[in-house]
């Protein structure tokens, strides 16, 4: 008799195992001696769904005349490099009386396991695992409280309906709109997502809502005063408008009225009066530690790195380095069974930084800030991004490694730091009859913002709190009645600016709080309870997509939509660039999963939608698209025209291709045209497969770019 345990990934079985005694060794598995407990795992999704033309071989050929394409059965295929992990399960799930499904505790996580139990075919009884955290006491509380397989089948349902309805959107619009735009003569894929689309249009619409904007004009009032009758400093206070003459943000539009209370400030012998005075002690806890996506937006706003760098970097700490937990996590908070690691934890940095030997008298390793919520956990399948008690030689980290890890060791060593404490002062004024207000704040007790020494240091965490790093203009709270004088009054003409730009951590936090751009309120709410658009996981190879689809680019540290990208969107119909579209899945995909929903409901639904942007597909011809594909042509020695894909130009008429990086180097568009024009063109700074740098000359031969070193 024996009992089966299938994780998602192998660190998490290892962990298992060894709470279980499974400690011998196997190929691909743990097991105890006896074999009556074995522990398996796979690599994240081992099986993939079957592409078209494993139901027909004619649909390997693009056309419009074979869409849409509805698999009668649905197929799931093992991935080539999971073919022999899959052997390895399906070997154990063949001589299992017991599976405990062990994999992540969320739909996927479900979706993972249960498609390989389909293709192995097995029938036993199924118990599930429940659990968020990888620690002893977490495990085997977890072990204790088994449930039965049933209860958790309504997620794979769910998880089963999300694929299978991604898989006839991506195959089907990806190949519409690429024929038609190969038609108009764009050689690139043009690929549309559930996701990603919508992701699309947030820098398309932003883009154009920049260029759409008029800056207008606005005034604002600031008196330099000076306290009367007491030693107390001078300060600033601004003035209130009324609203009558002030826009939706609260700013004065009318420079008439501006310039009238400026002047009647300004008047020999005026006079401004406290009328009220607030002064409040406030405690600012600490920071919850990172999620993936939080972890994202602070490295891409402190060290400009991409969505896609910083998850790389966060799997090399937790896999390679193994000095993090598991990264790819939507979860901000910690089990409490992990508090008493602390110590551990704390050995295990300074081991690493001695520099920081300074900071432990201050830190109180018996401390529980809100970081510690079992009930927080227990809705995620993993916790919040936390150092492990592993050491190692930090300079073998790469610079963006030590970046990354430098902020996840921040978030954590803050927990046991004092809160930060700060007096607030909002004195309110009337200067010649006119409202100003002065605010200030003045740092009391420095706490856990002594690891944010400077304001670049913001704590990017969506925490409603003071980041309480320094004075922000000192106000000393003056009693209610107390004059001033007027020391300077300045009038400043200001001029609204337009929205920022996209940075990677920014749109993935736009990803995330989609809702805001839903209108109907029950659609809205179901994306603020599913996180948005697409998880904290796939959000940063999104953006990747897009990027290497052509349809974004990087622009001096920002997310620009291309012409390609923006004729995309136009295209479209609004019920696949929509989030709200996202949203209707959702709410159907969550009626799934709590058995409120059937699948076969959902797919029906899914089919009839699919056929009508499929039928609305068929009739555009994306002329938009060809002119862009003209502006962006680069003349053949041939005579034809070369086109550019994401990763290449390439001749229609001759085949001639230069690809955009050509031995690790991104070639210029004048590099390029000069290639294709016959010339000969230095390059400089070449890397060859072992590394190195090196300068050759390069010429367009047989369609190929060749190298010559004379």
């Amino acid at each position: 008799m024996t009992t089966v345990y299938l994780c998602e990934k192998p660190s998490q079985g290892q962990d298992i195992a060894r709470v279980l005694g499974a400690t011998r060794k196997g190929n691909g598995c743990r097991s105890t001696s006896s074999e009556d407990v074995v522990v398996t795992w796979c690599f994240g999704h081992l099986l993939e769904m079957a592409p078209p033309e494993a139901y027909d071989p004619a649909l390997k050929s693009w056309a419009l005349d074979t869409l849409p394409i509805i698999p009668a059965q649905w197929r799931l295929v093992v991935k080539p490099s999971a073919q022999r992990q899959f052997t390895v399960i399906k070997k154990w799930l063949g001589r299992a009386s017991r599976l405990v499904i062990a994999t992540d505790a969320d739909r996927e996580g479900e979706v993972i396991a249960r498609e390989v139990m389909v293709l192995c075919g097995y029938r036993g009884a199924v118990q599930r695992l429940w659990l968020s955290a990888l620690n002893d006491v977490s495990i085997r509380k977890a072990l204790s409280q088994l449930r039965d397989g049933a209860e958790t089948h309504p997620l794979y349902l769910a998880g089963m309906a999300r694929a299978r309805a991604d898989w006839l959107v991506g195959m089907n619009l990806t190949r519409a709109y690429t024929v038609l735009g190969r038609n108009a003569g764009y050689q690139g894929v043009l690929s549309v997502g559930r996701v990603q689309t919508p992701t699309l249009r947030l820098v398309v619409d932003r883009d154009r809502a920049i260029e759409a904007f008029t800056p207008s004009p606005y005034w604002t009032i600031t008196s330099t005063l000076v306290p009367q009758g007491v030693a107390a400093p001078a300060f600033r206070a601004h003035w209130q408008p009324p609203v009558e003459h002030c826009d939706n943000q609260g700013r004065c539009i009318n420079e008439t009225v501006a310039r009238t209370v400026a002047q009647q400030c300004s008047v020999t012998g005026a006079q401004a009066q406290i009328t009220d005075c607030k002064k409040e002690r406030k405690v600012a806890p600490p920071p919850l530690p990172y999620d993936l996506n939080s972890l994202q937006q602070e490295a891409g706003k402190r060290f400009d790195l991409s969505g896609d760098q910083v998850l790389e970097a966060a799997q090399a700490l937790y896999e390679a380095h193994k000095i993090t937990s598991y990264p790819r996590t939507e979860c901000r908070h910690l089990p409490t069974s992990m508090h008493h690691e602390a110590p551990d934890v704390l050995r295990a940095v300074l081991a690493m930084e001695p520099e920081l030997a300074s900071l432990q008298p201050m830190l109180d390793m018996s401390r529980r800030t809100k970081a510690w919520n079992d009930t927080e956990v227990e809705k995620a399948s993993h916790h919040g991004i936390i150092p492990t008690v592993a050491s190692v030689d930090l300079t073998r980290l790469s610079t963006t490694e030590r970046q990354v890890y430098g902020l996840i060791r921040r978030q954590y060593l803050i927990q046991f730091l004092p809160d930060h404490q700060y007096d607030a002062t909002t004195l309110t004024l009337s200067v010649q009859g006119h409202p100003f207000l002065a605010k200030g704040k003045a740092t009391v007790e420095p706490g856990w913002t002594r690891l944010f020494p400077s304001s670049k240091s913001t704590p990017q965490d969506g925490d409603d709190q003071q980041d309480g790093r320094g004075d922000q203009g000192m106000v000393p709270a003056l009693p209610e009645g107390t004059s001033c004088a007027i020391q300077s009054v300045d009038c400043d003409r200001k001029m609204t600016t337009p929205p920022a730009r996209y940075t990677d951590g920014t749109l993935i936090a736009a990803m995330k709080n989609i809702a805001k751009m839903v209108t109907d309120p029950k659609l809205r709410a179901v994306l603020r309870d599913t996180a948005g658009l697409g998880t904290g996981a796939t959000r940063a190879n999104i953006i990747a997509t897009l990027k290497k689809r052509g349809f974004i680019e990087k622009k001096r540290g920002h997310l620009v939509s291309t012409e390609q990208g923006r004729q995309l969107i136009d295209a479209l119909p609004s019920a696949i660039t929509n989030p709200d579209t996202t949203a209707a899945w959702e709410q159907a995909l969550e009626d799934i999963a709590t058995g409120t929903g059937t699948l076969d409901d959902f797919m029906r639904r899914q089919l009839d939608w699919l056929n009508t942007v499929v039928t609305y597909a068929k009739g555009q011809t994306l002329s938009a698209l060809a002119a862009t594909v003209k502006d962006n042509a680069l003349p053949c020695q041939c005579g034809g025209s070369a086109t550019g894909t994401a990763k290449s130009w390439r001749c229609a008429a001759c085949g001639n291709t230069v690809w955009k990086t050509t031995f690790g180097k991104k070639l210029t568009v004048n590099q390029t045209a000069g290639l294709l024009a016959g010339k000969t063109v230095p390059l400089k700074g070449l890397v060859s497969k072992k590394g190195k740098k090196f300068d050759a000359k390069a010429t367009l031969t047989d369609g190929k770019v060749q190298l010559s070193f004379d």
